[in-house]
């Protein structure tokens, strides 16, 4: 079983705060992520959420997804990683699917996408990563076997050492996502002006 996991638990100092909650096309920026993992059909599906976390709660629809609280979240993406991997192993994962909060216009198709990969062309891979001009986004998948060293990692480096390791497939998303972050304020008009893929 592959579980989705949406990683939303930083205070996005870059942006001012509270950037999950800003509005990108008429809703909260982190309900775009919810929503392509809900239509992508991967069940069962998490977000980690850290700052913010109750106003978070109150003010978005999580489609589906069971909302897991990452205490130490101001440690760096390492802690939403451990987080999210934790609930996903607790629920019998045999892979997990990883989303970013701040990735709006990574949808349903790029998700699909990758989990057809799985494996990769030789079934040695053991994670998948959506790439863009040939360089590695999200989503990423990642099988249970990675679990331990996800679960070791610590600070702000996210996955890469992970990756490096899992002899890691890319699979060509750039015709069905934009992967642009949501970093300052400024992003979120450049993102509304776009076309959704």
């Amino acid at each position: 079983m592959i579980v989705g996991v949406v990683l939303a638990a930083g205070a996005g100092r870059r942006f001012g705060g509270g950037k999950q909650l800003a509005e990108l096309d008429g809703r909260p920026l982190l309900e775009h992520a919810l929503a392509s993992v809900a239509r992508s059909g991967l069940d069962p599906r998490f977000v980690v959420l850290g700052a913010n976390a109750e106003r978070i709660l109150a003010s978005v629809d999580l489609h589906g997804h069971e909302a897991v609280l990452c205490e130490d979240w101001d440690e760096g993406l390492s802690a939403s990683l451990r987080a999210g991997v934790s609930a996903a192993r607790s629920a019998g994962a045999d892979a997990i699917l990883i989303t970013l909060g701040d990735q709006p216009k990574v949808g349903a198709e790029a998700i699909a996408r990758v989990v057809a990969a799985r494996g990769g062309p030789d079934g040695a891979s053991r994670a998948v990563r959506g790439s863009y001009g040939g360089v590695p986004g999200h989503p990423a998948l990642l099988e249970a076997s990675l679990f331990d060293a996800l679960l070791a990692l610590s600070g702000d480096e996210g996955a890469r050492s992970v990756f490096k390791s899992a002899n890691t497939h890319l699979v060509p998303c750039d015709d069905v996502a934009v992967p642009t972050d949501v970093d300052v304020v400024g992003d979120l008009a450049a993102l509304s002006a776009q076309e959704e893929k």
